[in-house]
């Protein structure tokens, strides 16, 4: 018995000093070895490879039973105004005052039972809709019978990615966050020198690359020259919380986010030791002369990011809060997008815990993604806060392939609120009463709307 357990302790020691010299140490000090481009060069080919099987057996299959539905819902791009004046033609418009026809009934309708069916809320918070099936789980297909090789290389898959990869990360990941929770509070110790501030962008950059070596994350940066500088604020889409990891391996930043508990709460109460994050609950950002006193005494010692939005699956952009933009100084948009073949980066916070959801990263292929650094942007002369902020958030997702949605992130908690529901009934009536009526005449007319 004593043998065998001193050959297990044997195969941990070469197995940690296998991880220590090819992989840690040279995350480390930013520079590979070539293992992990010989795994995605691999990776990349087989998957191709999969692709093609999988097209052409469902081309097959459609030439059998006939093409089938890309969708349940196809929404046009149009206004309110445009598609109720496309159900109007051919009823001509009285010449004076506003305009009121029964068929406008019959938009609203649809409208609704589209939102029933497909709204564009909901589906932003579940897995991101793949092409094909990329040979896990996991996605949006299930396993399917194909061929023989398909079946041989979707096992091969399975030993790969949970007896090979998976221990492999997992221990890099652990002595990342180890080194991260051990680093930031030994340098939280240090006094308040110039000193302090390196040796806090080195720890957190080290671990960083560390912990992105243990999800084999690929990252293309574009646009370096547009990077943020000491001071300035960098505002980014969400997607997870790796997205901190993404963007810290390029660079420090001071974070400003949410309170969590659990593992990420540890880690966030170590890193502020040695650098001034602001971490709030939400009961705080209602005290914003509090949050913004904290964030402007944060910049003025390095660059600081917010990911304005909430996490959304990789598709699209919503509403980012204004209270970052309240400021009045540079903002340095970043878009970030990851390539959904390789795994499902989007954490469902409701539906997973943290812990799970990094086991399920460290099960998939790969993390692969695309970092653009976008020119810096200004308030304009006469912009609030709130048209700033849907001005870089259309920026992002345009630099990105991502939707542009107005709504609010906050609706996967909280319902609609009554202002938006008052703001179309307001739009509706000014277009039945007329542009031309007085102003309380259409009041009255939306209070009888919402009676």
């Amino acid at each position: 018995m004593e043998e065998f357990w001193a050959g297990v302790l044997w195969a941990m020691k070469i197995w940690l000093y296998l991880v220590v010299s090819l992989i840690m140490m040279p995350a480390m000090f930013g520079f590979s070895l070539g293992i992990s481009e010989t795994y995605m060069t691999l990776l990349m080919k087989t998957l191709k490879w999969a692709t093609m099987k999988i097209q052409k057996a469902n081309a097959e299959e459609q030439t059998l039973n006939g093409p089938s539905s890309n969708g349940l819902i196809q929404r046009g791009n149009g206004s309110m105004e445009k598609e109720l004046e496309e159900l109007r033609r051919s009823r001509p418009k009285p010449p004076v005052g506003g305009d009121f026809t029964l068929s406008d009934c019959f938009y609203f309708t649809r409208r609704g039972i589209e939102s029933i069916v497909e709204d564009e809320v909901t589906q932003r918070f579940t897995s991101e809709e793949l092409v094909s099936w990329n040979l896990l789980t996991r996605t949006n297909n299930d396993f399917q019978y194909i061929s023989l090789k398909l079946t041989l290389v979707y096992g091969l898959g399975i030993v790969v990615r949970y007896c090979i990869l998976a221990p492999l990360r997992i221990t890099l990941a652990c002595i990342g966050l180890s080194w991260l929770v051990i680093g930031t509070s030994a340098v939280g110790l240090l006094p308040n020198w110039k000193i302090k501030l390196w040796l806090s962008e080195w720890v957190h950059i080290m671990c960083y690359r560390i912990c992105a070596r243990g999800l084999s994350a690929t990252v293309h940066y574009h646009n370096r020259e547009n990077k943020p500088k000491k001071g300035g604020i960098c505002v980014a889409n969400h997607t997870s919380p790796i997205d901190v990891v993404i963007l810290c391996n390029d660079g420090g930043y001071a974070m400003v986010g949410q309170v969590h508990g659990g593992l990420m709460g540890v880690v966030q109460r170590a890193m502020v030791r040695a650098c001034p994050h602001i971490w709030f609950e939400r009961s705080e950002m209602k005290d914003r002369h509090l949050v913004t006193k904290r964030f402007a005494q944060s910049i003025c010692s390095r660059s600081c990011l917010i990911f304005a939005g909430t996490c959304v699956n990789n598709t699209s952009v919503m509403m980012f809060k204004k209270g970052s933009f309240e400021i009045g100084t540079t903002i340095h948009p970043v878009a970030i997008k990851y390539d959904p073949k390789f795994g499902d980066a989007f954490w469902n916070s409701s539906k997973y815990s943290m812990v799970s959801y990094l086991l399920r990263m460290m099960t998939s292929w790969a993390l692969v993604c695309n970092v653009w650094y976008l020119p810096a942007m200004h308030q304009q002369d006469g912009e609030d806060a709130v048209q700033f902020a849907n001005r870089v958030k259309s920026a992002i997702a345009h630099q990105g392939g991502l939707v542009d949605l107005q709504w609010d992130g906050g609706l996967k908690r909280a319902k609609v609120k009554e202002t938006f529901k008052e703001q179309q009934q307001k739009k509706y009536s000014s277009m039945v009463v007329g542009d031309d009526s007085t102003p309380n005449l259409a009041n009255s007319f939306h209070l009888k709307t919402r009676k």
